[in-house]
């Protein structure tokens, strides 16, 4: 199996060498990154590393700030990397105005990255579930006024108190299901690495498998380091596909 890391995971090496950490995270068997910042460094210096370690790139998390700030250089950096997927990872609006406004905003970059060969793609925390002034919640927004597909973080909508597979079945019967995050925790908001939260991740493992939906792992607690996370977490995976015994 082919399993992706959200450098988040590892922000702890990352943002002091980024090299290193892609140089780790390849050694202990993960084979693509999603990236959450680039630290200061150069897009080219990024993308020899990515070739010099195998890594392919599943996408980034870009706030919709850096996009306002800088379009052209956000989209020329993801280009430069050979990244297709750009995926806002937090909105929090908290009237209906600023939801029609924010859903508006995201639309438009969608098309425009479109003619840039760039996806945008939303990543959901627990939040999203909640309505919004009484209305609709930012989730259901998402799913009812706009096209925009999700990387669905099944631990947030377990959180959330949704069912990730459940919501998985239907966001890829609807063709907006590009990526998952495959995350463990337990119900209260405590985020723990795979195999030791209260997360149903072994149902959301089976079903992304069958929905051939790409796994990209997050664990976010730094305990007692960032790839000691990422190791523990791949472990459990690989007992899940078989690769090693648990």
């Amino acid at each position: 199996m082919s399993y992706g890391i959200q450098l988040y995971s590892v922000r702890d090496l990352a943002q002091g060498d980024l090299r290193s950490a892609l140089e780790q995270v390849a050694r202990i068997g993960y084979q693509s990154v999603e990236f959450a910042g680039f630290f200061g460094n150069p897009a080219k210096d990024v993308r020899e590393w990515l070739n010099g370690c195998g890594l392919a790139v599943s996408g980034t998390h870009t706030a919709l700030d850096a996009l306002a700030r800088d379009y052209k250089g956000v989209v020329k950096y993801h280009q430069d990397i050979g990244c297709s997927r750009l995926i806002i990872p937090y909105a929090a609006p908290k009237t209906r105005d600023e939801c029609k406004a924010l859903l508006e905003t995201m639309a438009g970059y969608r098309d425009t990255l479109a003619r840039e060969g760039i996806a945008l793609a939303y990543h959901n925390h627990a939040h999203e579930f909640k309505p919004i002034e009484g209305g609709l919640s930012l989730w259901d927004s998402l799913l009812t006024q706009t096209a925009i597909p999700l990387e669905a973080d099944t631990y947030w909508v377990y959180a959330a108190g949704a069912d990730p597979v459940a919501w998985m079945e239907t966001l890829h019967s609807e063709g907006r299901l590009p990526v998952i995050h495959i995350k463990d925790g337990l119900a209260d908001g405590r985020g723990t690495p795979l195999g030791q939260g209260t997360a149903p991740v072994e149902a959301v493992y089976r079903t992304a498998l069958r929905l051939g939906v790409p796994m990209v792992v997050e664990s976010e607690t730094l305990t007692p380091t960032g790839l000691e996370e990422a190791r523990v977490c791949i472990r459990y995976l690989n007992t899940l596909d078989g690769t090693v015994s648990a």
